[in-house]
């Protein structure tokens, strides 16, 4: 028997309660005992440490389809990497989180993170010392090397399409086009997805360069006078600032066209958690609970060629590109960006959608 902990982190998405209650029921049954740690890594930083038991009561399995987290992912304004950052205490925190851990008794600790908690965990191992650490991944972003997929991936894809599946009503009637704006932050994975997924007349993306001139005349031959541009939220277009899809509004009104930008924000972390997305809280939660029978520690359970396993965080790191986190200096990111010979690029190009200047 093992003291396991489960803690969410970084920004919300649907399929954390899903992946909680798996735990929790698959945990034990194997007869381990299960505990929360509240509010992430404010939980690990609060006196006394924020920890409770959970059992099989705890999230009833009709609550497993609701959006964000049962534990909850932490308050901006606590402790955190980025406030210890921003106010030169990341020694104190660090210590702080240690300590913390030491007091709790944990045996294992699952964190269910996107890349920048999975990438902090791999970089600051030192604080978990002896703690066996299993990682799920989970993020709208999809932005964590190698894993094919990440918890509330598909449900934010269905959300995204779903809202613009609406905007194009209003589209059609008022001869309009809507430039959406993604979340996604430096990748276009969710806005490629879902761009295709709901035939978007244009999808931009980070990774690939375009022309609001080569936009301007891809809409002007389309045989509509109406549809969707999504564009994702880290696109940058030169001579311009401020919200991506402001931007292009700005550009396609210099050129005559009728046009509004749109801010799905936030609920495309919310919404019903898709079955699929379910479905992979439950196959990574029994990896991550064999990871822990087994001894595995750092490391992180991933869905590559339709097979779920686990993967060391070391890996997953040195696999992805590196990138400054814009907001904790010195803190190296690993990305998963969308690669040119991605699939859906030549399938939004073949339904008739602008996606930058490929070649």
């Amino acid at each position: 028997m093992k003291k396991i902990g489960i803690m969410t982190t970084g920004g919300d998405c649907s399929g954390l309660n899903a992946a909680i209650m798996r735990l929790v029921a698959g945990g034990m049954k194997r007869g381990h005992q299960m505990f929360g740690i509240v509010d992430g890594t404010d939980g690990l930083t609060s006196t006394p440490p924020g920890i409770i038991p959970l059992t099989a009561g705890s999230l009833p399995a009709e609550d497993s389809r609701i959006a964000g987290s049962f534990l909850r992912n932490g308050n901006a304004n606590t402790k955190n990497f980025e406030t210890a950052a921003k106010t030169g205490k990341q020694k104190e925190f660090r210590g702080q989180i240690k300590k913390s851990l030491e007091k709790m008794g944990l045996d294992a600790l699952v964190i269910i993170g996107g890349n920048g908690s999975l990438s902090l965990t791999h970089t600051h191992r030192e604080i978990y010392g002896d703690v066996q650490l299993v990682c799920i991944p989970k993020t709208i972003d999809m932005d964590i090397p190698l894993t094919d997929r990440t918890l509330g991936f598909d449900t934010a894809m269905q959300q995204l399409a779903a809202y613009c599946d609406q905007l194009m009503l209003t589209a059609r009637s008022h001869h309009r086009w809507f430039v959406v704006q993604a979340m996604g932050r430096d990748t276009g994975h969710l806005s490629l997805h879902a761009g295709v997924a709901c035939g978007a007349d244009a999808i931009l993306i980070p990774e690939i360069k375009f022309k609001a001139e080569s936009l301007a005349k891809h809409l002007k031959k389309s045989p509509r006078d109406y549809g969707i541009i999504i564009a994702a939220e880290g696109i940058r277009l030169r001579g311009h600032s401020g919200a991506a899809a402001d931007m292009i509004a700005r550009e396609l009104k210099k050129r005559g066209f009728a046009v509004r930008a749109a801010f799905p924000e936030h609920i495309q972390r919310a919404g019903d958690t898709t079955a699929a997305d379910r479905i992979l809280a439950s196959r990574f939660s029994e990896a991550a609970l064999d990871a822990v029978d087994n001894n595995e520690t750092y490391v992180m359970t991933s869905l590559l060629d339709g097979a779920v396993k686990t993967v060391p965080l070391a890996e997953m790191f040195a696999a992805g590109e590196l990138t400054e986190d814009a907001k904790i200096p010195d803190m190296m990111v690993s990305n998963s960006f969308v690669p040119p010979d991605h699939p859906l690029l030549s399938a939004a190009v073949s339904q008739g959608a602008y996606v930058g200047e490929i070649k």
